[in-house]
């Protein structure tokens, strides 16, 4: 769940508090994590190879 959702539904004022009480995080955790950006980085390139067009990354927006 998006943490500041859960944040929103169990009434806490600051983040930390539902990040620090709601999240426990282990190495298969962290594993599935690094699948699913290994999926994310071949769904960008599948995109791009089937539209030709680069999709919009992070980089090419500039914070202010």
């Amino acid at each position: 769940m998006n943490p500041k959702t859960l944040q929103y539904l169990m009434g806490h004022s600051d983040i930390m508090v539902t990040m620090n009480t709601y999240t426990h995080l282990g190495f298969d955790d962290a594993k599935d994590e690094m699948v699913r950006l290994d999926e994310l980085e071949a769904t960008k390139k599948e995109v791009e190879k089937v539209t030709g067009e680069k999709p919009i990354s992070q980089k090419m927006f500039k914070a202010i």
